[in-house]
Order: C-alpha cells, then sequence, then structure tokens
C-alpha cells in the first residue's frame, strides 16, 4: 500500500446511513480517529437528520439532502473551529443520523390497576392497554436531553420511560373526559384523541411527538366483570318472578329429573298449607250458636242522599245533606235556587225540596 492510499483511507469522503432495523432511533456514524476530507459527500435521505457534534457540542443539523460540506454548509461548525475562508484541510467532527420516520405499534398498559372515580360506580379499579406512535421532532433537543453520547440509540431505551408518561396520566385524563366506565367502548376513538391532547406536552420535552394513543381494551376487576353479567343476564331474561315462573312451567311439563320432582314436592306442601289455613280461617270466622245470641243485629244501612244545584247557571254536584246545609247557612244557596236529586223528573226549587233545612233559617226581610 503506498503513502498516497494510506492517506486517503484516514479520511472520510462519503457519509451516509442506510437503516433497516427499524427500531433505530440514532445512529452515529464511525469515523473513530479518522477525518472527514473537506468537500466530502453527505446524503441524508427522507425520514433522516444528520447532526453535526464538535467537541461535545451540536453545531450543524441538516435535513434531507445530499451535500458537499464545506464552510458554507457548515457555518456554525465553522465558526468553532475557526476556518478561514481558504480552509481545505480534513476535519473531526461526530455525525449522528437521527430517524425522523413515524414509531408505530409500541405497547403500553397498566402493571396494576389504577383507581379512578366512576359517575356510575362510585370508584372502581380497572386495567387498560393499547399502542402508541411517536417520532423526532426536535434532533437537537432529543440529542442534549435523552441520546447524549449513545452511538446506537433505539426505542427500547425509552419506550419504558414514554409507556409510564402514559399511564401515569392514564387516571387523571380518564377522570377530566368524565366519560362512565360502561361508555368508554363506544368512545375508544374520542377517548384516544383525548389522552393524546393531554399527554403530547410532555413528549415534546424530549424532542418527541406523541402522535397517536390507541386504547385496544380497558377491562375491570374479575369480581365487578362476573357481577354486571349477572346484571346482564337478569336483564335479558326480564322480569325475575315471570323468569322463575317460566322455568318452573318448563320443568312440570317436562316432568323429569331433579328440577321437576323439587317443584311438585313444593307445589304439594304449599297446597296442603293453604288448605290447613283456609279451614282455620273459616273456623276463626263462623261464630258458634250461643255467640250469635249474644251479638246484636248489624245496624241498618242509611240511604245517602245527593243533590244536585243551579249555581250562575251551571249544575255543581253531587253535595251530601250535611254541604247543602253549610251551603244554605253561607247563602250560595237560596230558597229560589234550583235542586235536583235522583228520582225527580224537573228541576225543583230549594225550598220545596227541603223545606226543613230553611226551617232552621230566618226568612228574607222584608222590603
Amino acid at each position: 500500500m503506498g503513502l498516497f492510499d494510506w492517506l486517503s483511507g484516514q479520511f472520510i469522503e462519503v457519509i451516509e446511513w442506510v437503516d433497516d432495523s427499524h427500531d433505530t432511533m440514532v445512529y452515529r456514524f464511525p469515523t473513530y480517529n479518522r477525518e472527514i476530507k473537506y468537500g466530502a459527500k453527505l446524503t441524508v435521505r427522507e425520514s433522516q437528520v444528520a447532526v453535526f457534534v464538535n467537541e461535545g457540542v451540536v453545531a450543524d443539523v441538516l435535513g434531507p439532502g445530499i451535500y458537499e460540506l464545506e464552510t458554507k454548509n457548515l457555518p456554525i461548525l465553522t465558526s468553532l473551529q475557526h476556518w478561514d475562508h481558504g480552509f481545505n484541510s480534513p476535519f473531526k467532527a461526530e455525525v449522528y443520523f437521527i430517524n425522523t420516520k413515524r414509531f408505530t405499534n409500541l405497547k403500553w398498559g397498566t402493571r396494576n390497576p389504577i383507581m379512578v372515580r366512576d359517575p356510575e360506580f362510585s370508584m372502581v379499579r380497572l386495567r387498560a392497554f393499547g399502542t402508541y406512535e411517536i417520532r423526532i421532532v426536535d434532533p437537537k433537543l432529543f440529542m442534549t436531553e435523552i441520546v447524549g453520547t449513545d452511538g446506537h440509540f433505539t426505542i427500547d431505551e425509552i419506550d419504558e420511560q414514554l409507556r409510564n408518561l402514559i399511564v401515569s396520566n392514564f387516571a387523571t385524563v380518564l377522570g377530566k373526559s368524565k366519560i362512565p366506565i360502561l361508555d368508554l367502548v363506544s368512545n375508544y376513538d374520542n377517548f384516544s384523541k383525548f389522552i393524546t391532547q393531554n399527554i403530547a406536552p410532555q413528549f415534546r420535552e424530549y424532542g418527541l411527538e406523541l402522535t397517536k394513543v390507541l386504547i385496544e381494551n380497558i377491562s375491570l376487576p374479575e369480581n365487578v366483570e362476573k357481577a354486571l353479567d349477572e346484571r346482564t343476564s337478569r336483564e335479558v331474561t326480564g322480569d325475575l318472578d315471570d323468569n322463575l315462573k317460566y322455568q318452573a312451567g318448563k320443568a312440570l311439563k317436562e316432568g323429569k329429573g331433579p328440577i321437576s320432582d323439587l317443584i311438585g314436592m313444593q307445589v304439594g306442601f304449599s297446597f296442603a298449607k293453604e288448605m290447613m289455613e283456609d279451614k282455620k280461617e273459616k273456623k276463626e270466622e263462623a261464630p258458634s250458636k250461643s255467640q250469635a245470641n249474644d251479638m246484636p243485629p248489624p245496624l241498618p244501612t242509611q240511604k245517602i242522599v245527593k243533590y244536585y244545584v243551579a249555581i250562575d247557571g251551571e249544575s255543581k254536584g253531587p253535595f251530601k245533606l250535611e254541604e247543602i246545609e253549610k251551603m244554605i247557612v253561607d247563602g250560595v244557596i237560596k230558597r229560589d235556587t234550583l235542586m235536583w236529586k235522583k228520582g225527580l223528573d224537573n228541576w225543583t226549587k230549594a225550598e220545596e225540596l227541603i223545606k226543613e233545612q230553611f226551617n232552621q233559617v230566618p226568612p228574607p226581610l222584608p222590603s
């Protein structure tokens, strides 16, 4: 190997990264001790960003495209290196490729049940799980806050922290939504959007965008689900008493099995008990002959007569005689007021129909 071949091998002339891992978020180009040749070609593909770091400081960030590395393409790095306009020698810098594509199908879920308030069940414990999606929107912030000097940063290294952010805020967001537990199934889509909007600001602190949170399932404790199943069964079968009668009738009609035997015994006991109670009641109700002679005969029933009164051209009533007497005293019914009772063909003046009642009040004063 000649001297010029050795020298050219120390300088990097092409910088690019082809990602086939699907989970790498940051990749540091392997420069080691080799220097980057001035005028080297840099290829940044779609869904990538190249970050130049000089002595631990983020210098330049380049988006998708093909670049010839020189002072006009690296203005900040040029000022940090104090390069003159005539600079034409290799330079050292770390190049990080940031993967800006959307990372999908990331799992989240509650390890332990969380306590939440519910408008129908008061306080309940529930579990939830689903998926979420993120992407890097601020490469410089993500590098300084999360990656540091990691040369191969994957989604697994931050997935647990992001999952904890979602779970820790899940109960709070659920309480703010005020959606009953039983209505969450029909509102999964709306609730997912609500969670995304409320948790997304915390992801931006890491330079990330929470693009979507999906809910696959929200489940109640086993005993609560069992109680709900029993409640649902009762509502499906309708009235409990009618359902029991139907089951009993069906068993008697079939006439076989232990249920039929049990119902038959119960019916026999009930029939015998009713006969004994009826016999006892009849015995208590029927008085002896001596008791019948000692008891007075029943009082004769009084026939109550009811009256109708013509007041202001309208028929009012019926009124009892006690009410009529009060109306006479109050002056509502006068001697010439028309009245009617059952058995009369026509309306009759009050003084003719209830003459005795008018004898108890003074006659009108002479004019």
